[in-house]
């Protein structure tokens, strides 16, 4: 079942939650990330540890990992909600936006505009108070495509890699 539709010029993109066979293809889309390279792999052999994220975030009812599919049913596109609770804020949920990819010969369609709108109706219809994201700092592109669709740089993010 559909979560939405995306009509852009002739052709008509649909949002659903990714299945177990769009697995390779996902990973093909995040792996295909230049900045990135190295950390994501779509070689068979690392199929069983995306097998066992994918499991996990498919049993989860706070997370969505939406597929974006093309009129042709190929794979278009990805991104993965994540509704978290908190206390903050009055105890405010927030919806988490990680991993937006968009098929190469896709970018700068409006495609990737339109899911982030859908992600943000999304996260007003199942109750958060705000819609965060986090993009590497070296994604200038990313950072003003952001940007434009009205998100600010509030805050600075840190990692520690375990």
């Amino acid at each position: 079942m559909p979560l939405a539709t995306i009509a852009l010029g002739d052709s008509t993109f649909t949002l659903r939650r990714a299945r177990r066979d769009d697995l390779a293809p996902l990973v093909a889309l995040i792996a295909a990330d230049a900045l990135r390279a190295g950390e994501d792999s779509a070689a068979p052999e690392h199929l069983a540890r995306y097998e066992r994220a994918f499991d996990a975030i498919d049993a989860d009812p706070a997370q969505t990992l939406v597929t974006v599919e093309a009129p042709d049913g190929q794979v278009a596109g990805t991104m993965q909600l994540t509704l978290i609770p908190g206390l903050s804020r009055g105890g405010a949920s927030r919806m988490q936006v990680e991993a937006v990819r968009i098929a190469e010969g896709l970018r700068g369609s409006g495609l990737g505009s339109a899911m982030l709108r859908w992600a943000v109706d999304e996260a007003r219809r199942r109750g958060a108070a705000l819609v965060q994201l986090t993009s590497d700092a070296r994604r200038t592109d990313a950072r003003r495509f952001y940007e434009r669709l009205g998100f600010e740089p509030t805050h600075v993010g840190f990692k520690l890699f375990l």
